[in-house]
């Protein structure tokens, strides 16, 4: 007997999802029936995805988001619950690095992943959060009550990695982050989990790996290899379903054994 996970009248809201994992993430949900909203600062990219996902029949809607300006937040969250209907899903994809030694690391390039990684995600998080709590309390419409927030950290946050080390501290605080909404919001029927990637291969570091640096890499990796986006496609259906109604404050390493 095959087993399926439907999420037909399901709104889910992309952050980050322009490129790399985040568009894998789109396409991902539309397949599994849920309505996707594609947030990022670079709508251009936004409607190309968009195209592509209704030429397979499936339902995007483009908004533009700024994680790092929380009025630009408010707007997007705002706008997708009034022309899509209520975010039952978040994605909380938005990520940013830079590769630079600690004691290289000025105030900038510390403001610059911190405030869209860290002070970015819970923000988006905490605008989701407040409308799945108005419905669950009774106080917002809305035909679904509770809902699911996946995180999406890294194995950098479970396992320090040299030259990108205030990345690392940052998607430790996501993992953080992740556990505190669990305890909070659990009892109102959100279920907040985080998805912690290895090494993916993507169009934005897919060159990476050719090099002579990034053979090395992958050599050191416990299975010489690094993940395609669709490998992370069973685990974000999953969490995004009513099926993962007990998996809460759960952080999943997705990452073939590297943080090990």
């Amino acid at each position: 007997m095959a087993y399926s996970i439907d999420l037909s009248g399901r709104v889910a809201f992309i952050t980050g999802a322009s490129s790399g994992l985040g568009a894998q993430f789109a396409r991902t949900l539309s397949r599994a029936g849920a309505a996707v909203v594609l947030a990022s600062r670079r709508t251009d990219k936004l409607k190309e995805l968009r195209a592509q996902i209704e030429a397979e029949g499936g339902d995007a809607h483009v908004v533009q988001l700024d994680v790092t300006d929380i009025a630009s937040i408010r707007a997007a969250v705002a706008r997708a619950e009034t022309e899509v209907g209520s975010i039952d899903i978040l994605v909380n994809n938005s990520g940013v690095s830079t590769t630079q030694r600690l004691q290289d690391v000025g105030e900038e390039d510390y403001d610059f992943i911190f405030g869209t990684n860290v002070r970015g995600a819970f923000f988006v998080a905490q605008e989701v959060g407040k409308r799945m709590l108005a419905r669950a309390r009774g106080a917002a419409p809305g035909t679904y009550t509770g809902g699911r927030i996946i995180n999406i950290a890294s194995m950098a946050g479970l396992k320090v990695l040299p030259q990108i080390g205030v990345y690392c501290m940052s998607k430790a605080a996501v993992v953080q982050m992740t556990r505190a909404m669990a305890l909070e919001w659990g009892r109102f029927g959100i279920n907040v989990n985080a998805i912690c990637p290895g090494y993916i291969d993507t169009e934005i570091n897919h060159h990476h790996w050719q090099t002579e640096q990034g053979q090395k890499l992958v050599n050191m990796l416990p299975r010489k290899r690094v993940g395609q986006p669709q490998d992370l496609d069973a685990i974000l259906v999953m969490l995004a379903s009513s099926q993962s109604h007990f998996v809460n404050g759960a952080v999943i390493a997705a990452d073939d054994g590297f943080a090990v």
